[in-house]
């Protein structure tokens, strides 16, 4: 049986410079290496393994060594666990959750994330990035799919005619860049987040894409960014087009870009604002394993792999 009460020592782990705007700041880097070290010295463990899949099956795979239940962390256990995989569903995104390991924990995030749990809004978020419900699933561990990593590296290419974009809440920036040198950039001021019609931000992103276009002598790929959860170049989630209706979101927003694809006839990518910091710091200093953090009218993250891969 799994305790709740809570206990604080193995997680409270306070930084050796607090942070002056929040002294009562703790890092989850700290917790977890405390967390981990408590399991290293435990004469017992338990093993908790975890698989997300998400789009065109791939699939992320995480394997934690738990405390023994029953004993006096039961509930660090279960906030590390939950912790662990609420970063796995930000960090990499899904619609399926595999867990095998020790029934407790399993039972208690598989109720976490049931519609009107306390992580449905976690779950509603994915199951509207992928177009199908949020899925728990307790397995085997032999029953769990094996990882499965995008093996294509997106971005970081500076030859031929090349057109960049940035959806913004508040401007639209567009550069026009032959051979890594930019020859045309302008920042086009709109309020995509009021509109609630569609057409409004379709019109605008294809005349922006034309303007820069006209300083090319032709357009060889189209690359953007935007705030929000991008899928195989459909927009999913996105506060740019809050105020679109559903049924207009899925008619004419989600396939926007797809359809600009087939109208300019070149590749065209579209990934979050963080992933494309991540890409253009490894670009800047020259190598992988890059943190971007992106700061604007919302705040994004992004990393980009040893590998030189987004992940998100």
């Amino acid at each position: 049986m799994m305790r709740t009460q809570a206990t604080a020592a193995l997680l409270d782990v306070a930084p050796l410079t607090p942070a002056p705007l929040d002294p009562a700041f703790r890092p989850a880097l700290l917790a977890n290496r405390n967390y981990r070290a408590a399991v290293a010295a435990a004469p017992r463990r338990e093993p908790l393994n975890i698989a997300l899949e998400r789009e065109n099956g791939l699939v992320t795979r995480r394997d934690l060594e738990l405390l023994p239940l029953g004993g006096p962390h039961d509930a660090e256990t279960l906030h590390y666990v939950e912790r662990t995989v609420k970063f796995l569903l930000w960090g990499f995104g899904g619609w399926k959750l595999y867990l095998a390991g020790p029934e407790p924990v399993c039972a208690a995030i598989r109720e976490a994330y049931r519609p009107g749990g306390s992580r449905g809004f976690d779950a509603d978020i994915m199951a509207r990035a992928y177009d199908r419900p949020f899925e728990v699933v307790v397995v085997p561990p032999a029953d769990l799919p094996p990882e499965k990593t995008s093996a294509a590296a997106i971005g970081g290419h500076l030859d031929g005619c090349r057109v960049g974009f940035d959806l913004g809440a508040s401007d639209y920036k567009l550069a026009a860049v032959r051979d890594g040198t930019p020859v045309f950039t302008t920042e086009l001021p709109w309020n995509p987040s009021v509109q609630s019609d569609p057409h409004y931000h379709v019109r605008h992103i294809a005349e922006g894409l034309r303007l820069a276009a006209q300083h090319l002598p032709r357009v060889e790929a189209i690359g953007g960014s935007s705030a929000g959860i991008y899928v195989n170049n459909q927009p999913k989630v996105a506060s740019l087009f809050r105020s679109v209706p559903a049924a207009d979101f899925a008619r004419v927003i989600k396939p926007m870009f797809l359809n600009l694809q087939r109208e300019w006839g070149v590749p065209l990518v579209v990934v979050n604002d963080g992933d494309v910091t991540a890409l253009a710091g490894g670009m800047s200093l020259g190598r992988n394993a890059v943190l971007g953090v992106a700061m604007g009218s919302s705040e994004a993250g992004g990393y980009l792999d040893p590998a030189g891969r987004i992940t998100g």
